[in-house]
């Protein structure tokens, strides 16, 4: 009899035991769903994005910022950019959450300083993150290249300004969700030779700094209905320009 009670108390244990440990996943599940997420919005906007990454409040090396080409220096030719993202493939085209992002299979790279940089991916802005002269562009291509052996990021910016319609845009913004087989090389400008060169941050949380920044001076073109499409997804995705603090923007 005392050998069935005790067995009896021990699974009535272990069964208390699984609907406390089954309850304890439950509440966890519902507090990730409710967890904060950075966004573009008033709660967890670009004002509150410290709360993400402190980083994003204390650093002092954060992008974009103004670039001013009068107060620009002359450029270091051991950081000249050169290009070599012209290759066709495939490509998946995806709404992230915060931008519409394309991620190549094989995306080609860029030469900075005698080191390689692999695309990984770009993705775009309703309007410009950088602004010239206090000047925001209709729209914004971040091509975020990496070194594979330092990790290093460098991402070469594609300014756009209302105009001619753009083939590859309209293939991306008409095929979110698809994979597609496009050429990144094709929506940058043939003239690549001249560009603002910073040592900035990513524009989006974790902020994180030492990123190259290269900002292409010839726009691209799309159609006023290419704009209004894409930002049918976003129009305001884009972070408020940060203080340049101690740091100098060369020109080429």
């Amino acid at each position: 009899m005392k050998n069935r009670l005790l067995a009896l108390s021990i699974a009535a244990f272990a069964l208390t035991g699984c609907h406390h440990s089954q309850d304890a996943k439950a509440q966890h599940k519902a507090s990730s769903a409710h967890e904060k997420h950075w966004d573009y919005g008033t709660n967890n906007g670009p004002t509150h994005w410290e709360e993400f990454s402190g980083t994003c409040g204390k650093g002092i090396h954060q992008s974009p910022v103004n670039i001013i080409p009068g107060k620009t220096l002359k450029m270091n030719h051991e950081y000249d950019l050169s290009m070599h993202d012209d290759i066709t493939g495939l490509a998946k085209v995806i709404d992230n959450g915060h931008s519409i992002k394309v991620t190549p299979e094989h995306g080609g790279h860029i030469n900075l300083h005698g080191e390689s940089f692999d695309l990984l991916q770009f993705h775009f802005h309703g309007k410009s993150e950088h602004t010239i002269d206090g000047k925001r562009y209709d729209m914004v291509a971040h091509m975020v290249h990496q070194n594979p052996k330092t990790k290093q990021l460098a991402v070469v910016a594609v300014f756009f300004e209302e105009g001619e319609s753009n083939k590859v845009l309209e293939k991306i913004i008409n095929n979110v969700g698809s994979t597609v087989q496009l050429d990144p090389q094709d929506f940058v400008p043939l003239e690549t030779a001249h560009y603002y060169h910073y040592i900035g941050s990513l524009t989006t949380p974790p902020c994180s700094e030492n990123v190259q920044w290269y900002l292409l001076k010839s726009p691209q073109k799309a159609s006023k209905a290419q704009i209004e499409h894409f930002r049918k997804f976003y129009v305001d995705n884009e972070r408020p320009v940060q203080e340049l603090h101690d740091r100098l923007i060369e020109a080429k």
